[in-house]
């Protein structure tokens, strides 16, 4: 029987190939100050890309999920640029809001709050402010703009509306099996 060596062979030239490719790209998104998973904020009506960064990393704190990637948490705070740029009470409310997180983290840490390195700290700054209309504002709406997004109901372990499909009782409402049988 033959064996076969799992490894994969590079060799000198293809090595050199797929370098020369990827610095000229490298190069130029470093030179511009491009980063990828910032470039969403960039295009925000209202709000400066700072302020949308705070606020992701607010929705992550209020709602704390590891297993949800960031684009979870972009479209859930995404909307509130919309409302920011049609009132501007509501601008008003999350730059005053988010300015005073930065104040406080500036205080306790050195730093902006999306920058303070641990969750726990993060929360600590948020008690703070918990009795603001600002946090209860955000909460509020966080509460539906992130639960209410079909393609994380799975991850949640909800299988989405029953009514469609004939109710609870006829698809598993009764289906416990860890129950003695009287």
């Amino acid at each position: 029987m033959r064996e076969v060596d799992p490894r994969r062979r590079v060799s000198r030239r293809s090595f050199l190939q797929s370098a020369a490719a990827a610095a000229p790209a490298a190069a130029i998104a470093s030179g511009a100050g491009l980063c990828v998973e910032e470039a969403w904020a960039e295009g925000a009506a209202a709000l400066t890309p700072s302020d949308l960064k705070t606020l992701v990393k607010i929705a992550r704190d209020i709602y704390p999920h590891d297993f949800l990637a960031d684009s979870s948490y972009i479209a859930a705070v995404k909307p509130w640029d919309a409302k920011a740029a049609a009132d501007p009470a509501t601008r008003q409310l999350l730059t005053e809001g988010i300015r005073r997180l930065d104040e406080d983290a500036r205080t306790r840490h050195k730093v902006p709050y999306a920058q303070v390195g641990w969750e726990a700290d993060r929360v600590v700054l948020l008690q703070a402010v918990a009795h603001t209309p600002f946090f209860k504002a955000l909460r509020a709406d966080l509460v539906v703009s992130l639960y209410n997004q079909p393609d994380l109901w799975a991850k949640f372990g909800y299988e989405g509306s029953s009514a469609d499909k004939g109710g609870y009782i006829a698809r598993g409402f009764n289906d416990i099996d860890w129950l003695p049988k009287v």
